[in-house]
């Protein structure tokens, strides 16, 4: 691509994020940092809250508005998000801001930096030798095109399937709401229908006092630990780059940080792999887990979760393995495989998790056997776990269709991106 200008002559400005490190508060405002950008979405769950001095402070010289542009400058560098929102609940680190006269100009500019073209220059900017970073002088002189009207048309297509993107993004958070709202009047308020179709514990339904967790539970109800549901386990493996020796089983192997793509939130980057043909019950089957066991960050626990159905393994071209940072169960009775999901998540987001990690040469590891032999939880009689599953399933399964549609659209989109910005392709 021809005729490139500095980007600090394409934007109104360019400006970076605190580099800072404020303290993370129980409650405040969001901090948004590089590795929170990914596939062109932005995941704010493992982001922490800081408060609102600190929030204020940076907001001074590094608000970001509507149709400005977020980039990476440090680690995952060149990763690129367009902030469509108005109101704008976070402020930012260790990230730099393209900030457009026009949303026409932020959307010309947002699809040449996630294209192959612009991927290529960042390469001859970076610095660093340990961890690669680009500085904000840098960022300001990076070479852009201009912005060409003739495109419009081509960016609009574009645009179109992004906001598609979007759209099924939010199908599937308000599903899961679904299901985790449901889990909670059911399993956790007890209100599940008794044999008149009412609320079993607002129409009066016995309970009983649990030693074990110190409180209430519906009448005949047990508790059991975590582990008493699992029935198997089997550790991942990451193999070879390519075929090699008797490595020769192509495979994706999903690594922790794909969990929250295949949860909806977020890309799936699975890479392939090649293992040894004997290793063939590594492969992942419906109605297993996949559970990340080592990873996570000051900020996030390890421990994150995603489900594997039938329609999971039709958004890969190959069998699936979870790599050796992640480890697959299977529980003994499947009817309660939705009820597992719900209380992992439960215990994950409610920060439980972080008391139940080691540490081994900086890396912290789940201490899985001792978390699930030692965490209770109320289990409830098999027939309503039934006909909870059999309405989880079909809302799980339209959100892994969703997800399929998802990384349709986001290959179609990176197939055009390039022929737009070449002229290569025009719409009338």
């Amino acid at each position: 691509m021809t005729n490139l200008i500095p980007a600090n002559e394409y934007c109104l400005s360019i400006f970076d994020g605190t580099h800072d490190t404020p303290k993370p508060v129980t409650e405040g405002k969001l901090l948004i940092t590089s590795k929170h950008i990914s596939g062109g979405s932005l995941d704010t769950s493992s982001a922490y809250l800081i408060s609102e001095k600190d929030y204020l402070s940076i907001q001074k010289r590094s608000a970001v508005s509507q149709w400005d542009i977020l980039f990476s400058m440090i680690g995952s560098v060149g990763e690129v998000y367009l902030e469509r929102n108005a109101n704008i609940p976070y402020a930012i680190k260790n990230m730099g801001v393209f900030s457009c006269k026009s949303e026409r100009e932020a959307r010309w500019l947002y699809y040449y930096l996630i294209s192959p073209a612009a991927k290529t220059h960042i390469q001859r900017y970076l610095n660093g030798a340990v961890q690669k970073f680009l500085p904000l002088g840098a960022l300001r002189n990076f070479p852009v095109p201009p912005y060409d009207e003739t495109k419009e048309s081509p960016v609009k297509v574009l645009s179109t399937i992004d906001a598609k993107i979007d759209c099924n993004k939010r199908i599937i958070a308000e599903l899961e709401s679904m299901t985790k709202m449901l889990h909670d009047y059911w399993f956790v308020q007890f209100d599940f229908p008794d044999a008149n179709g009412k609320p079993y514990k607002t129409s009066g339904g016995g309970m009983e006092f649990n030693d074990v967790l110190k409180c209430n539970v519906p009448e005949g109800w047990e508790v059991h630990s975590l582990s008493k549901w699992i029935a198997n386990s089997k550790t991942g493996d990451w193999g070879k780059d390519g075929p090699e020796g008797n490595y020769l089983l192509r495979v994706a192997c999903l690594r922790g940080t794909d969990l929250n793509g295949l949860n909806g939130v977020g890309v799936i980057n699975a890479p392939t792999r090649y293992i040894l043909n004997k290793n063939t019950s590594k492969l992942l089957s419906p109605y297993e887990f996949v559970i990340e066991i080592s990873g996570g960050s000051p900020t996030q626990s390890t421990g994150r979760i995603a489900s594997i159905i039938p329609e999971t393994l039709t958004r890969f071209s190959d069998p699936i393995i979870c790599s050796n940072f992640c480890k697959a169960i299977s529980l003994d009775d499947n009817s309660y495989y939705f009820n597992f999901v719900q209380q992992w998540n439960s215990a994950y987001e409610n920060g439980v998790l972080f008391g139940w990690e080691g540490k081994t040469s900086g890396i912290k590891n789940l201490l899985f056997d001792a978390f699930t032999s030692k965490y209770f939880v109320p289990t409830p009689p098999k027939y309503l776990a039934e006909k909870f599953f059999n309405i989880a399933l079909p809302i799980e399964s339209k959100k892994q269709l969703l997800g399929q549609e998802n990384d349709s659209l986001a290959a179609l989109r990176d197939c055009l991106l390039p022929l737009v910005m070449n002229g290569q392709v025009t719409v009338s």
